[in-house]
């Protein structure tokens, strides 16, 4: 038998359970997939911690994974090709990926790019189409200049690669007291500054006179919007991820997976961003792994805010 984690109600993390369960086999347009690498991030728990629409408990956790097939079921076609038996894959916007084994819609899933590992390809696409979503919302092109706050963060990171590839300038927020989060931001072709008081200041100066088009915000402080707010002339072209409250209320763009919008676009986005991982220009900084069976103790390590990098789960 298989193992999968649940959440048998809306509640905290302390409260899934790690069951043995039946996978089905696959039926038409659906695979089986052998889990090498579960990708764990904060939407894992936020998503079934409360009741919200369209959500039925108990409820399979976990959005990611890399793995190799094991069973195809008729009709079943990948979402850039043909799949077989063996093939080492990825999947994303599936849900229970916190398993051993699983069986899910052939369309979610994607070959594997050679240039990661199993518990990096399993991290690639929420961040990454996430990223890749904020730059098109927020219209940017060669040439601009952008300021990114939480940008040695997952999503950051994806954004800073991303941007790079795009010929986009950004200038990233960092906290004062991290020469590792600033290093990172350097490393994949941002400006890091520190966040904190004077921070307009610190961007405008980074800026060095150009224009500061467009804000992407990954983390939702009021210092970062208020700053977005103050720098960025239009509106729409200031995205958060975290706060959509501000966005409502000051008249900015929000995007999030749940969304159909977003979910369409994420969707479509997924081939781009294993292109862009293939071909080397995107990498995933590993923090840790954990096993499987200590998924409560990942997420926990994820929540603190600063993990240093992506966090994978290995049955």
């Amino acid at each position: 038998m298989a193992k999968r984690w649940t959440a048998p109600a809306p509640g905290p993390i302390d409260s899934w359970s790690f069951d043995e369960v039946d996978v089905a086999p696959p039926g038409p347009g659906e695979v089986t997939i052998r889990v090498r690498a579960a990708g764990v991030n904060p939407a894992d728990a936020k998503h079934v911690a409360q009741a919200r629409p369209g959500a039925t408990f108990p409820a399979p956790v976990g959005y990611e994974l890399s793995g190799e097939i094991l069973a195809v079921g008729p009709d079943a076609v990948g979402g850039a090709g043909e799949l077989a038996v063996g093939d080492e894959v990825v999947a994303f916007r599936v849900q229970g990926a916190y398993a051993t084994e699983i069986t899910v819609p052939s369309r979610d899933v994607f070959a594997k790019p050679a240039t990661l590992s199993h518990p990096e390809a399993a991290n690639l696409l929420l961040a990454g189409t996430t990223a890749a979503e904020m730059i098109q919302v927020t219209r940017v092109t060669a040439g601009d200049t952008v300021v990114l706050h939480a940008a040695s963060g997952a999503v950051g990171v994806s954004l800073l690669q991303q941007a790079r590839e795009l010929g986009v300038r950004v200038i990233g927020t960092v906290s004062p007291d991290a020469t590792d989060s600033a290093d990172r931001v350097r490393r994949y072709g941002g400006v890091p500054v520190a966040y904190g008081e004077g921070l307009r200041e610190r961007v405008e100066e980074a800026a060095g006179g150009a224009p500061i088009v467009a804000a992407w915000d990954a983390v939702g402080t009021d210092e970062a919007i208020d700053v977005s707010l103050a720098l960025v002339e239009e509106r729409d072209r200031i995205v958060t991820i975290v706060d959509p409250e501000r966005a409502k209320r000051d008249g900015f763009l929000w995007i999030a997976g749940a969304r159909p919008e977003s979910a369409r676009f994420r969707d479509i986005a997924r081939v781009r961003v294993l292109e862009l991982a293939a071909s080397g220009v995107l990498e995933v900084p590993l923090s840790r792994t954990y096993p499987l069976a200590e998924a409560v103790e990942a997420l926990r390590f994820v929540m603190t805010g600063h993990p240093g990098g992506k966090v994978a789960l290995i049955p």
